[in-house]
């Protein structure tokens, strides 16, 4: 494997799914939600398929400007200073160039939708753009993720719909609690290491009262699942509905030690969290 592309993968964390993963379960969400009204299933898959390669293209694009950004802090901390940018093997150049072409590919696959939903796209850019900052002014950076990696619910709505409505807002709300609590166990891992360099997240915040804080993130969050569903229909999805909040409480149970690498585990297990909420969903939108 040549090094360039090797930096690539790294720089855009293509060897680590669960990333775009995070980001496109929510849209599946949203996507499957809205086809409960507006039944059509080609354009359900079409859209399905438009969405993951949409999450993999600005997840990617959003990690390259989030390395470029923190490449003086990521060499102060012990995970990240061996990535490509902070360790000086690729350019902030040829990084940029990297999210320059990521970015017009999603593009090109975002002037597919509505125009509703091409304004709500580059609406979301300036979630994406201004997360990586928030960390050094605000405890609650973790929270800009949540809007960020959220938005997809909308827009999928949007993408089938064309209109905005109070299901995708609630399920929508639910969703940036689940990343505000997935994302404070992932923050465990720097807690000594930002304390140090004077990086701030809810994991540093509420170091002290871990469990509490992401307990009450991920109630709220299973609250708006559980009454979007309920407001849909009840079927089957309240079995996929139980193992979702039995993973929450899992994860719960692990972040409580406060043990990094437990930490990590737990947090990668949202993988399978996101993915019962959608099968919950799908079951719905296609009375099965």
């Amino acid at each position: 494997m040549s090094m360039h592309l090797k930096n690539f993968i790294s720089v855009t964390r293509l060897n680590k799914p669960i990333g775009f993963l995070l980001l496109f379960w929510p849209c599946s969400w949203g996507l499957s939600i809205a086809h409960y009204y507006q039944r059509d299933i080609d354009i359900f898959f079409y859209y399905v398929l438009l969405f993951f390669f949409g999450s993999v293209l600005m997840r990617s694009a959003g990690c390259i400007v989030n390395d470029i950004v923190d490449a003086k802090i990521d060499k102060k901390v012990y995970r990240t200073k061996t990535r490509p940018i902070a360790s000086g093997s690729l350019s902030k150049n040829l990084a940029w160039i990297y999210v320059l072409i990521l970015c017009l590919i999603a593009f090109l696959i975002l002037i597919q939708f509505n125009l509703l939903t091409i304004c709500l796209g580059m609406f979301s850019m300036l979630f994406a753009f201004s997360y990586p900052f928030m960390k050094r002014f605000t405890y609650w950076p973790q929270l800009f993720l949540g809007f960020t990696f959220n938005w997809g619910i909308i827009m999928a709505w949007t993408a089938i719909t064309n209109e905005i409505s109070y299901q995708p807002i609630l399920l929508y709300a639910g969703a940036i609690f689940w990343t505000l609590g997935y994302d404070t166990i992932y923050g465990v891992q720097d807690i000594s290491d930002d304390e140090v360099i004077g990086v701030k997240s809810t994991a540093i915040k509420f170091k002290d009262k871990i469990g509490l804080f992401v307990g009450t993130c991920y109630l709220i969050s299973s609250v708006a699942i559980v009454l979007v569903m309920i407001n849909l229909k009840i079927n089957y999805c309240l079995f996929f509905l139980l193992f979702f909040i039995l993973t929450l409480f899992y994860q719960l149970k692990i972040c409580k030690k406060k043990d990094p690498d437990e930490c990590f585990r737990a947090f990668k297990l949202n993988n399978f969290s996101g993915m019962l909420v959608f099968f919950g969903f799908f079951l719905i939108s296609f009375d099965i």
